[in-house]
């Protein structure tokens, strides 16, 4: 493991011990299954084969600060909007989606569909970082009460740490005989590396029990590269390259409020 990542793992960590210290607040702590729709230079953009082909799962561990109540003296913090409408989020997950060509040049009958047919991918991405979530509804009001239900939408930013497999199952990459020239000579990559992305959510809570709540989100998450599926073109040349990686997750989660 690198420094730099050692690093943001004692600061996820160890940032809200701190800040508690200061201001004061409770503890939350979850976890959450899910999938993912991943969408790259592998498939053809819109297109539903794609769309329902290119998916895979994530799995995931957050902690919660509420700034609503302090769990130190069993009181609620003073009553102003901040505090009773956001949640800071931190979070570790990954998720992993096997990748394809699908759609209308895949399926010629042609060396060039059977190319793009032939090549295979899959993106597997560890994520670190936070976003705050925003309550309209009070959250004083959905803690006191089971079977209330609480929307959220969210917005933050994640450290990203990828892995890809890129291959062809006609044979090693770079070669006109077994890659789409699109990718030639150095369109396509099984390196890996680390990015940042952007997230954005929204969903909402369900009061299960005086200290536990499940959740829905749906989220979109925008990576700034695109080299995280191991496929790019040269936008420079083509012009449908026209933005980095991104996925929609669908997750659903377990939280447990810490005394």
């Amino acid at each position: 493991m690198t420094k730099k990542i050692k690093h943001l793992l004692l600061l996820l960590f160890l940032a809200p011990l701190t800040i508690q210290a200061q201001f004061g607040f409770s503890h939350e702590i979850g976890a959450f299954v899910g999938g993912v729709a991943f969408q790259s230079d592998f498939g053809v953009r819109h297109d539903f084969k794609t769309n329902a082909g290119n998916t895979g799962f994530a799995i995931g561990l957050v902690h919660y600060m509420n700034f609503s109540y302090r769990a130190e003296c069993n009181c609620y913090t003073p009553d102003t909007y901040f505090n009773d409408h956001f949640k800071l989020r931190s979070e570790l997950s990954y998720n992993s989606t096997k990748l394809e060509h699908f759609g209308k040049w895949a399926d010629k009958n042609s060396i060039f569909g059977t190319q793009l047919a032939a090549m295979k991918g899959e993106a597997k991405v560890t994520d670190i970082g936070m976003q705050l979530e925003y309550f309209p509804l009070s959250i004083r009001e959905f803690t006191a009460t089971e079977g209330s239900w609480a929307p959220f939408v969210a917005l933050g930013a994640h450290f990203s740490i990828f892995q890809n497999n890129t291959y062809s199952e006609l044979g090693p990459l770079g070669s006109p005989l077994t890659t789409y020239p699109d990718y030639l000579p150095d369109g396509w990559s099984t390196e890996g590396g680390t990015t940042w992305s952007v997230v954005s959510s929204v969903g909402t809570r369900y009061k299960l029990t005086e200290l536990s709540d499940l959740f829905v989100e749906l989220r979109w998450q925008y990576y700034f590269s695109d080299w995280v599926d191991g496929l790019r073109k040269d936008p420079d040349i083509y012009s449908e390259n026209k933005s980095n990686d991104w996925n929609l997750w669908l997750n659903f989660g377990y939280i447990y409020y810490l005394d």
